[in-house]
């Protein structure tokens, strides 16, 4: 585990032994047990357990380890939310978001969009089938769009559009504004870059079978 990612996990440990569990609970759709101090938070289709007495995430129902950054963002995720805001509902670029959008946007386009372009700039419908193993759902952007549930208050779309001789391929990940009070924005970052790379391991992992 890098060092960064490890000071980050266990840093955010720590505030969630702080927060009132009650509050927690009042601002998401999470549940808590006081009896062994877990929470169970549900990210991207799966239910995970988080386990404030032993500090450790688990699937509920295989107990899977989730990879480091679903680790960092479901602490966060925890800690960081703020009542719900009264934000307008519409899908917005990385860039617009407050606080370093604009900033960490050219290093998030080369990390995560890139990726998605070479995976699935020429054949827009093979995002289809990992999406949905993510419990995405088909929308009507682009050549191939889905709609995402990261955590019940917070979606992402993923839209591809298709290259050909003179167009060059695109694709983009689309956040609501709500997001700012959600996640910090290196956990906001960290869930499109999460998200575009298990859509492209999937799409790399069909072609080695096929």
């Amino acid at each position: 585990m890098e060092t960064n990612y490890r000071i980050a996990y266990d840093k955010y440990w720590q505030d969630l032994k702080r927060k009132d569990p009650e509050e927690v609970t009042s601002h998401l759709a999470v549940t808590y047990s006081s009896n062994n101090r877990q929470f169970v938070v549900t990210f991207f289709n799966t239910e995970y357990v988080l386990d404030c007495n032993t500090e450790t995430i688990n699937g509920k129902r295989n107990g899977d380890v989730p990879d480091i950054m679903a680790s960092i963002i479901m602490l966060n995720y925890l800690t960081y939310a703020q009542p719900p805001q009264g934000t307008a509902k519409r899908w917005v670029s990385l860039k617009e978001i407050p606080n370093g959008g604009m900033l960490f946007y050219p290093a998030f386009h080369k990390n995560s969009i890139i990726g998605l372009i070479k995976a699935f700039g020429h054949h827009s419908q093979q995002l289809l089938a990992p999406a949905a193993d993510m419990g995405g759902k088909p929308a009507t952007f682009g050549d191939a769009s889905v709609i995402f549930q990261a955590f019940p208050e917070i979606p992402l779309c993923v839209i591809v559009w298709e290259g050909d001789e003179e167009v060059r391929a695109n694709a983009t990940i689309l956040y609501e504004p709500s997001i700012e009070h959600m996640l910090h924005i290196e956990s906001v970052i960290g869930l499109g870059m999460y998200l575009s790379s298990k859509l492209v391991r999937h799409c790399k992992h069909n072609h080695s079978l096929s």
